[in-house]
């Protein structure tokens, strides 16, 4: 007998782009036997916008209105609503490809059976700023190692059983909730498969501030999660002494110093312009132009985002300690 598969979501003032979700899980060519979407308040018409999708029929669609609940308690509550044995999350602002749910089951029917399958995301871009953020921000496929992978929550699916199992997402937690969540699920030890078919399309942030915004959210979270220390200062070294420092030897002590300031300044660039090439070859010259000249400007926001993000999120952790309420217990840092 086939699985019971529930699409779970949550949303916050997403009335402009729900529905380019909603009409992409309707199209699927498996379809979900539930589609269970909690609302976290909004305030701009998304909870009415749903309510009258509801009504049409096209989907098996339940609603939940919880006002004040953050994303990691939006999908536990939306997952301890849902009656299926295996949970598909996605989320709000992304449209799924038609075969996106079949690609992300399909792996449960082998024997044996993974417990997490993680399905893959491209941008969806609608501005040649946000063409070059998903470039340059989004890992290439051939880039990823399987085994190691750990999915966003845009696109992953999973048995309920390994949800219960680590007690479900860590709602002491606002931003890379899903990262955390699949630490815990790895050090539980739960098995992973990878569907890179199953994609879903997600627009970039529409300009720089939004970008510095989410990437200071993001380190933010790595903070109060204790994740990626050696990195983070990795970053901090590379700002704030060794480019600083050689600029200096330039300036006082010999030009040739500036070689140095070139290589670093390629160093940081080589991995946002690998990820451009593809994107630059179908491009005409002035939008080409355009890409090659974000792509600096993008790098060196987001590294700036996540120096001032995840000092306020170790300083969180800390006051938590102190109170003797330090979060994250359960499983184990990482460093990288």
């Amino acid at each position: 007998m086939p699985q019971r598969v529930s699409v779970i979501c949550t949303v916050y003032n997403e009335a402009s782009s729900i529905t380019g979700l909603l009409d992409s899980l309707a199209r699927q060519t498996r379809a979900p036997d539930e589609v269970v979407i909690v609302d976290g308040g909004s305030t701009d018409g998304t909870l009415e916008v749903l309510q009258e999708y509801a009504v049409r029929g096209s989907l098996p669609l339940h609603i939940l209105s919880r006002p004040g609940l953050n994303i990691s308690a939006g999908r536990n509550a939306a997952i301890a609503a849902a009656g299926g044995e295996i949970i598909a999350a996605t989320d709000a602002g992304v449209r799924l490809d038609a075969d996106w749910l079949e690609h992300l089951v399909d792996p449960f029917a082998q024997d044996p059976a993974p417990d997490v399958v993680s399905g893959f995301f491209i941008a969806d871009p609608h501005s040649t700023f946000e063409k070059a953020l998903g470039a340059i921000t989004l890992p290439r496929l051939q880039e990823l190692d399987p085994a190691a992978f750990n999915p966003s929550s845009r696109s992953v699916a999973f048995y309920r059983s390994a949800w219960e199992q680590v007690g479900g997402y860590p709602e002491w937690l606002d931003y890379c909730e899903d990262l955390v969540f699949d630490l815990t699920l790895r050090d539980a030890g739960c098995t992973f498969a990878f569907a890179p078919a199953a994609q879903a399309r997600f627009r970039p942030r529409p300009n720089l501030g939004a970008f510095y915004r989410q990437y200071y959210r993001y380190a933010r979270g790595d903070g109060k999660a204790g994740l990626y220390a050696i990195r983070h200062l990795i970053r901090y070294g590379t700002y704030l002494v060794a480019l600083p420092l050689l600029v200096a030897l330039a300036v006082w002590h010999s030009p040739y110093w500036w070689l140095g300031v070139v290589v670093g300044a390629v160093g940081l660039l080589r991995a946002p312009l690998a990820r451009l090439w593809p994107w630059l070859r179908g491009a005409s010259l002035g939008e080409a132009l355009a890409l090659l000249a974000w792509a600096p400007v993008i790098r060196v926001t987001g590294d700036v985002a996540k120096m001032a993000g995840y000092p306020a999120g170790v300083l969180w952790r800390r006051r938590r300690e102190r109170e003797g309420g330090a979060p994250g217990t359960g499983w184990s840092r990482r460093a990288f």
